[in-house]
């Protein structure tokens, strides 16, 4: 037996209500927010890696508040924020709502999540963001003193996004030949690759790759010289394989005509810069990020489909993994024969119906939501 106890958990509430039940006493406590950066540990029967992992690397945030709209609030703005996360940084092109009562965080009053569609077609829960009501505060009897010397219950969120979004990075934006990291994420927008492989004009050509790179590090380009002995080949699949947006070669040509040639990791195309011209090169790193965004959202606008009827839900997932958008009567017992048939799950409700004579896909009653069905990993 160890003589400090080390305990396995798969998420943190607990141990941070623990603490808050010493932290929290007064309104003047309130909001109380803390985040942090931990391992956890899940007991997955079939790992895959970075997408479902015994042992994974999360972001985890946890907030009390005084008041319901207060924590509400808390939890749809943190939601918001991994969606510019997903959607302006890496690219990803993402679907929000909240869960099912089946599929929603156990504790929590609401679950609103990151739906994400890999190049496969199934969905990735990509973040989630979770109400827990007054759950927790009961459990571990918190409670806070108000300005008029009663006792209040206390409200929280929880939420995160774990290395999973890797995955989602690689799945989405990768190819045959490796990589595409978005420029806004990548540790190196620009790698220089100089071709002079009988040294001509060795100092002269050294001193224009150099100043081609310090062109761009004053202007905040993350640029990286490749000059290890390695063929220009082997360094091209290199850069490739890591999924730099973009390639700079500079060879005695280049050098020669006072210009560059630039490859796009995203799209392959080639074209020669003016060195005095180099400072558009932010504009094409921009011009990357957009691409790989739209083509991603492009792939899933034209692989969601909407359905009226079960039949054509069956049909559909029989031939091709698809989201289908879909209206549900709200029940577990609907939701979990859908599953059982198809094996898809609802991923969100994107909606609630207001209209008496949409129905159910599969049970034919009034609609209670529309909702997306995919099969997820």
């Amino acid at each position: 037996k160890l003589e400090e106890e080390i305990i396995v958990r798969p998420t943190s509430e607990t141990i941070i209500w623990h603490m808050f039940k010493k932290w929290i006493t007064s309104y003047r406590d309130l909001p109380l927010k803390v985040n942090q950066w931990a391992n956890v540990v899940r007991w997955e029967m079939r790992t895959r890696l970075f997408l479902r992992t015994s042992e994974f690397l999360w972001q985890e945030g946890h907030t009390a508040h005084a008041t319901k709209e207060e924590a509400m609030e808390e939890t749809l703005q943190i939601v918001e924020i991994y969606r510019t996360l997903f959607e302006d940084y890496l690219a990803i092109p993402t679907i929000i709502g909240r869960k099912s009562k089946l599929e929603r965080f156990a504790g929590a009053e609401e679950t609103f999540s990151v739906e994400t569609m890999m190049r496969d077609k199934k969905a990735l829960q990509a973040g989630t963001s979770h109400y827990l009501g007054t759950n927790f505060g009961s459990a571990f009897d918190v409670k806070f003193q108000s300005k008029d010397n009663k006792e209040h219950p206390v409200y929280a969120t929880s939420w995160g996004v774990s290395t999973r979004m890797i995955g989602a990075l690689i799945m989405v934006h990768g190819d045959e030949k490796g990589l595409k990291i978005p420029p806004k994420i990548a540790p190196t927008q620009v790698v220089i690759v100089p071709i002079n492989p009988k040294k001509e004009k060795s100092e002269e050509f050294s001193s224009f790759v150099t100043n081609v790179e310090e062109k761009l590090s004053h202007i905040d380009i993350r640029t990286h010289i490749d000059d290890l002995d390695e063929s220009p080949g082997f360094k091209f699949n290199k850069w490739e394989l890591k999924g730099v947006p973009i390639r700079i070669e500079i060879g005695l040509k280049e050098f020669e005509n006072t210009e560059v040639t630039i490859c796009r990791r995203d799209n392959s195309e080639k074209h020669q810069v003016q060195i005095n011209n180099i400072d558009k090169i932010p504009t094409i790193l921009q011009s990357i990020q957009d691409n790989l965004f739209n083509d991603a959202k492009t792939f899933m606008d034209n692989n969601t489909c909407t359905l009226n009827t079960f039949a054509d839900f069956s049909d559909t997932l029989s031939k091709d993994t698809q989201f289908i958008k879909a209206y549900w009567d709200g029940t577990d017992e609907t939701e979990l024969k859908i599953k059982e048939k198809t094996k898809a799950t609802i991923r969100c409700i994107v909606e609630d119906n207001e209209d008496l004579s949409n129905k159910c896909i599969f049970s034919g009653k009034t609609a209670k939501y529309l909702v997306v069905f995919a099969k997820a990993y």
